[in-house]
């Protein structure tokens, strides 16, 4: 991955750093383990100040972040999966709006952990802590879909409805396979629903999926806009616009085997505002949660958000 772009260095202050840790208790077990082990790193070999406190359900790691006062932590640090950090991301999102942005760190405990991957960011505790402690911080581009922050990228068609309806509790005994599952029932019983997706005010077009990508990575490592980048103010729309069942098989064979962009019918088209509109309250899954319902409107935050990093 290219490096990426540095706007600031947040050197070693010269007392430890106080960090906020807003932590999704659902991830249990060796991920709780993992997370203690960065706390007590932080805490002993690296001295900072630490604050956790635990999620109790859906909207609360946006309220934590949001409740914040910016210069009053260092960083705010989510400890989830790709919707935790999504919901931080939201909460942080009005002191970055009103020019008092407050850094995000990531300990990455979900899944897929997109943007940890498109970050370069360690997955060992000593690691971790080492960024969280001392790490530059490096801007990034969120976009918003109909009011909605999202970092990654935002989806609609084959990917939102299997995020929407992918079994939770699969999710957490299988992982990465729950959606493979979910995959196969909405390719054998959705029917194929197309969408007209309009860039930056032009015509628009019929598409069977639409992707538009801030980071190059999708679902994990897999690669749907190479040229994406966390850092650059551009989205990245990839447009599947073949339909049927034989041809969603094509495009997730595409993704998965790395051929995508080898396809000619596939397509990636660069814009700043995106427009989707289908079949009403269709889903638009953003990093990997649902974040709207069509018609949607996606478009670059205007403003950056300082993500620490290695």
């Amino acid at each position: 991955m290219d490096s990426v772009e540095e706007v600031g260095v947040l050197d070693r202050p010269a007392t430890a750093r106080r960090l906020l840790v807003i932590h999704n208790p659902v991830a249990g077990g060796r991920r709780a383990r993992r997370l203690r082990a960065v706390v007590e790193r932080l805490e002993g070999a690296h001295g900072a100040a630490v604050l956790v406190r635990s999620t109790g359900g859906r909207g609360d790691a946006e309220a934590f972040a949001r409740a914040v006062e910016p210069g009053s932590v260092d960083a705010v640090v989510a400890a989830g999966g790709d919707g935790t950090i999504n919901e931080v991301i939201n909460g942080l999102a009005v002191h970055a709006a009103a020019g008092r942005p407050v850094p995000l760190g990531i300990v990455a405990m979900g899944t897929a952990n997109v943007l940890a991957g498109e970050l370069g960011l360690p997955a060992d505790a000593e690691g971790i802590a080492r960024v969280l402690a001392g790490g530059r911080t490096a801007g990034i581009h969120p976009a918003v879909a109909n009011g909605r922050v999202f970092s990654m990228m935002a989806g609609v068609g084959l990917d939102a409805r299997v995020v929407e309806r992918v079994d939770t509790r699969l999710k957490r005994l299988i992982g990465k396979g729950a959606y493979v599952a979910e995959t196969l029932v909405q390719l054998a019983v959705r029917p194929d629903h197309r969408y007209r997706v309009a860039l930056d005010g032009g015509a628009a077009e019929e598409v069977a999926a639409v992707i538009v990508a801030k980071g190059h990575f999708y679902g994990g490592r897999f690669v749907c806009a190479p040229d994406a980048r966390l850092t650059e103010p551009e989205l990245h729309v990839c447009l599947f616009p073949r339909g049927g069942r034989w041809n969603a098989l094509r495009y997730v064979w595409g993704v998965t085997a790395g051929r995508l962009h080898r396809f000619p019918d596939y397509r990636v088209a660069t814009a700043r505002r995106v427009v989707i509109e289908g079949p009403a309250d269709d889903a638009v899954q953003g990093d990997g949660d649902i974040v709207a319902r069509l018609p949607a409107e996606i478009a670059l935050a205007g403003w950056t958000l300082p993500v620490l990093v290695g």
